[in-house]
């Protein structure tokens, strides 16, 4: 069975934080990012994210580009990649966007039961590794991971993520207990092991970063 490869991304501040302790979400990008990250959710077969993600930021996981979505139709695909969430409780507003908007939803739990079995296929797991052999069986070949916290550090501490695209933005949010990229864990190989580095790209003001986390840094 072939797994999806497995691309994280996310936007960072300068000191470290993916948002900030507001109740809306805080914009870290800007518009060519924003774009940037459009491309990509068209390039893949399935955008996952947390449901706190969901819930936090009532997040739609769509492609918003009509040009990339009349491209993908002509192309043999759905008009949108598959749109999943993760959660343990199975306790998910049914009135989040993420339910009424776009194509084929897929939510993982770790309850028997959830709130919006009438509204996604629901499916139970029971570690990240299953979800992507399941979605591999389903033929997602390419999976954007788009958060949040807990998510991300779950991918990389069981060693999943094939790829990560870090957009850092010249700001500083300054807060003590903000939202980081991760949560502390222990990450395959240690806090001395170095990712490899593929490339580093100007974005307006943003610079994105791509790390290879499989593999090791030459010069570690």
């Amino acid at each position: 069975m072939t797994r999806p490869h497995v691309l994280l991304s996310v936007a960072v501040s300068l000191d470290g934080h993916i948002d900030d302790r507001g109740t809306e979400r805080f914009p870290l990008s800007n518009a060519e990012d924003f774009d940037h990250v459009d491309r990509m959710r068209a390039e893949s077969d399935a955008i996952l994210a947390g449901a706190e993600t969901l819930r936090r930021d009532n997040a739609r996981l769509l492609v918003y580009s009509d040009e990339r979505r009349a491209r993908r139709i002509a192309d043999g695909k759905p008009e949108f990649p598959l749109r999943v969430t993760v959660t343990r409780s199975g306790d998910l507003d049914p009135g989040l966007r993420f339910f009424h908007c776009g194509g084929e939803r897929l939510v993982y739990t770790r309850s028997a039961r959830t709130t919006v079995e009438h509204l996604a296929e629901t499916k139970t797991f029971s570690d990240f590794a299953e979800i992507l052999d399941d979605l591999g069986a389903r033929g997602v070949r390419k999976l954007m991971v788009e958060g949040g916290t807990s998510i991300h550090t779950a991918f990389l501490e069981a060693g999943l993520a094939d790829e990560i695209r870090v957009a850092v933005a010249p700001m500083l949010i300054g807060q003590a207990t903000a939202p980081r990229f991760v949560n502390p864990a222990e990450f395959p190989g240690g806090p001395a092991r170095r990712f490899h580095l593929e490339d580093v790209t100007k974005v307006g003001d943003v610079a994105v970063l791509r790390y290879f986390p499989k593999v090791t840094s030459e010069r570690a």
